[in-house]
């Protein structure tokens, strides 16, 4: 019996989740990242089953009537997203170790469909911080970053919920925290 684990990774917009995770992947190969199933079309540059599992609504909802997958959500009502089971449970079995990148939502319904996870949520060094970090991508509208703002504010009021914090103000302290936490 292997001791692998899933370990969800979590947190508000712009913490650098991403970031964390893919410094993680790039120093341990071995462990897996899941890859997310989403209803959305692709957009130029990704890759089906590198960036995401594009898949139809019906196979979304077949996946959701089977339990095929360990969380699922709708983003700005519209697109579905969520993580697929077989490709967790097929890595567990193998003995490599798990990381799921996902919403504070999703990490929520995990906890649920797979007990022995465990939840780490990444949080900035303060407020204005994250504030300057969603700033700095001048990705979104005015409205739009209100809107990440809001939500932001409510997944850090659930950050109690998880098993261990990580504050990410220095990558590299933050990188070495989430590989001694997963034990890598």
């Amino acid at each position: 019996m292997s001791d692998a684990r899933v370990f969800v990774i979590s947190g508000p917009t712009a913490v650098g989740k991403g970031t964390l995770v893919s410094r993680v992947v790039a120093a341990h190969p071995e462990v897996y990242v899941s890859v997310s199933a989403t209803t959305r079309l692709p957009r130029p540059g990704e890759v089906n089953g590198v960036h995401y599992h594009f898949i139809t609504d019906a196979t979304f909802d077949e996946l959701i009537a089977t339990a095929g997958l360990l969380e699922w959500a709708t983003v700005h009502q519209s697109a579905r997203y969520g993580t697929l089971r077989e490709p967790v449970m097929t890595a567990l079995a193998a003995g490599r170790p798990v990381i799921l990148e996902i919403d504070v939502q999703g990490a929520m319904q995990v906890r649920q469909t797979l007990p022995d996870a465990v939840l780490v949520f990444i949080t900035p060094p303060s407020w204005e911080e994250l504030v300057n970090r969603l700033r700095s991508r001048s990705a979104e509208t005015a409205e739009q970053m209100a809107l990440r703002l809001a939500s932001a504010k409510h997944e850090l009021a659930l950050k109690d919920m998880f098993d261990h914090t990580i504050v990410n103000d220095e990558l590299d302290i933050a990188v070495s925290e989430l590989v001694e936490f997963i034990g890598l």
